[in-house]
């Protein structure tokens, strides 16, 4: 058993104790003063995140993974603006969800609460660990994180600056914990730790999902594979299914929310398949497709069983053709992940057929998967996408990273 591991989480424990109660202006203070501080360490930050570099480059880590792993000037930027972004949003703490009175003349209120300590466990994203800190911190948490051993640096230096700026603003470092430790016992430890931590969070790839599944005592909302369909319907119009279907792929193909299968109405394969084998070419994706599509895409390969239902994360996209919103259906339900999934279709009935039917935490019309996103939808920014339906689904933004509980006011009631 590791000491500086329980350490961490009790001191974790107890900076929650007083973020609970911090005023909106200093959390604000601190998230616009860590903005500054990430772009005025940008060039330690970048040599840091080197340093990570080359050494998985050395390890033979996946090109998908490299481009997670990287700090480009516009990923810092993110960060920055990130921040910003978090600093200005309401403060959900206090927040009044219920408001009524009881015929004993009681005043019930239903209100926001943090949740406390949030353990985030994530693979390769440096990005999260800002991501995390902002939100968690902003809805009144302290976060114990855990980032994958290839971006340890990225995530040390982070970390510091985020622990520098909470102290100069007079409020405990503990509100975020690392753990650089890659031994799996310790991690599994950590998982123990219930009286000290109260939610975790893995984010990343099946065997960590897994791992956390099997070890933790602790709730989880898991923020699993992102297996996305785009179903072209008979009533498509074409260049909206072709660009959405083509740049749902391209435009980032290693992250959750990307597109990895397109369902074509089999009355529209004919004009769409050979549209979308000639954009996916020109952008160097592979397609692996049924007969059928073969049959229309030369350049396509068969695909094999094991491509439906699979997270490629790269430029590979599997196609089928279907017969009908029905078929269509039922692969989602027999392959998806709960993740994303969009209905290309002008008929408003097959919009909300799809949307009753496929119960993945995103469902969108006539609109790309890649919106599936925090910042895109609006919550600033995203400590991930829960594919758990308890306690949150979908992206984690500040609602998400609190709790609700009633507070009650008597004039002397009894029973």
């Amino acid at each position: 058993m590791s000491d500086a591991i329980e350490k961490k989480a009790r001191a974790a424990r107890e900076a929650s104790y007083a973020l609970s109660s911090l005023s909106t202006e200093v959390k604000n203070k601190v998230l616009l003063e860590l903005a500054d501080s990430l772009a005025a360490n940008r060039e330690a930050i970048f040599a840091a995140n080197a340093k990570d570099m080359e050494a998985s480059r050395q390890a033979g880590l996946a090109q998908a993974k490299l481009k997670r792993l990287e700090i480009t000037e516009s990923v810092l930027q993110q960060m920055v603006e990130g921040l910003k972004v978090i600093a200005g949003l309401p403060d959900p703490l206090g927040g009044v969800v219920k408001d009524y009175r009881t015929d004993s003349g009681l005043h019930v209120q239903k209100v926001r609460v943090p949740l406390g300590v949030i353990a985030m466990i994530y693979e390769a994203r440096p990005n999260v660990t800002i991501d995390a800190f902002s939100l968690c911190f902003k809805a009144g948490n302290a976060c114990f994180l855990k980032g994958g051993k290839e971006a340890n640096n990225s995530n040390e230096i982070l970390a510091k600056l985020a622990k520098d700026t909470l102290q100069a603003n007079g409020v405990t470092p503990a509100a975020i914990e690392v753990m650089t430790s890659s031994d799996r016992s310790e991690l599994q430890q950590l998982l123990t730790m219930n009286d000290y931590i109260d939610l975790v969070i893995p984010r990343g790839g099946t065997a960590l999902i897994q791992f956390v599944h099997e070890h933790s005592r602790i709730p989880m909302v898991q923020h699993f594979h992102g297996v996305c369909h785009i179903y072209i319907d008979e009533y498509a119009n074409t260049e909206k299914a072709v660009n959405i279907a083509v740049t749902a792929k391209t435009s980032a193909p290693a992250t959750c929310n990307t597109a990895e299968c397109i369902l074509v109405h089999q009355s529209r394969a004919e004009e769409i398949l050979p549209l979308l084998q000639e954009r996916y070419l020109q952008a160097g994706v592979e397609m692996r497709g049924d007969p059928q599509v073969c049959g229309l895409c030369p350049q396509a390969k068969q695909a094999t069983d094991d491509d439906w239902g699979k997270e490629y994360l790269d430029l590979i996209v599997a196609v089928k053709v279907v017969a009908d919103l029905g078929e269509a259906v039922e692969h989602i339900q027999a392959y998806g992940s709960n993740h994303t999934d969009v209905i290309v279709s002008e008929d408003v009935q097959n919009q909300d057929s799809f949307f009753r039917q496929v119960g993945s935490s995103c469902v969108l019309a006539n609109a790309s998967s890649r919106f599936n996103d925090g910042f895109q939808l609006g919550l600033g920014a995203e400590i991930g996408i829960s594919t758990s339906k308890i306690h949150a689904y979908g992206p984690m933004g500040l609602e998400e990273l609190t709790t609700q509980r009633y507070v009650v006011r008597g004039t002397g009631q009894t029973r």
